[in-house]
């Protein structure tokens, strides 16, 4: 198939088909592994659907919320039939019961730890708040099971420029300790668009 080496290229494929492919609430549900994958994970309320949505130019079709733990299992998005996108679970306060979180938690390590198709992972850092501690506990968790992962500024239109200097320094300082992430931090907004062509044709070198 035709390698996707350009931005409009990029767009082009991220705004093709795009459907529902599977709801997995356990790990057992997981479906087969059968295109390459990429996930996005962060703390609740960090825009993962939204980012989604914005990449495929498709308003609904990761539903958003404004209910910290409105995703409650990995949602499988099959992209052109050639890519898969996940999305997860957030982690960090959720108005969910302790004994959903945890199962979230189970589900959330299976995947990690067992998934052979996992290309990259896309760890959401919320713009407005930077990094926090139960980021920096996901990261050591990535990097003791070896996940690629990059890290994505999310709602950067909600900060100055002068903070999200600050929020991109500190977040790439934190990666410098991390084995398995990319030395780059992309910063972008869902609702203005910012960021999200270079997003793309990052996350384009994975497609099949």
């Amino acid at each position: 198939m035709a390698s996707i080496t350009t931005p409009k290229k990029a767009e082009a494929f991220f705004k093709g088909p795009c459907v529902f492919a599977a709801g997995a609430p356990t790990p057992e549900s997981l479906p087969s592994e059968r295109f390459p994958e990429i996930a996005f994970i962060g703390r609740s309320n960090v825009g993962k659907s939204s980012l989604v949505n914005a990449l495929t130019g498709k308003d609904m079709l990761a539903r958003v919320s404004n209910t910290p733990g409105r995703t409650q299992q990995l949602n499988f998005f099959r992209l052109g039939d050639r890519m898969m996108l996940v999305d997860m679970p957030g982690y960090g306060y959720a108005k969910a019961s302790k004994d959903a979180i945890y199962e979230w938690n189970v589900l959330i390590d299976a995947y990690l730890k067992d998934r052979g198709n996992l290309k990259r992972l896309c760890l959401l850092i919320d713009g407005r708040h930077g990094i926090k501690d139960n980021d920096r506990e996901f990261m050591h968790k990535l990097h003791v099971y070896a996940v690629p992962f990059v890290t994505i500024i999310t709602k950067t239109d909600k900060i100055k420029k002068s903070e999200l200097i600050d929020v991109k320094l500190a977040v790439e300082t934190e990666i410098k300790k991390i084995g398995p992430a990319w030395p780059k931090t992309f910063a972008t907004s869902s609702e203005k668009g910012v960021g999200i062509d270079e997003l793309r044709l990052f996350l384009a070198q994975y497609v099949d």
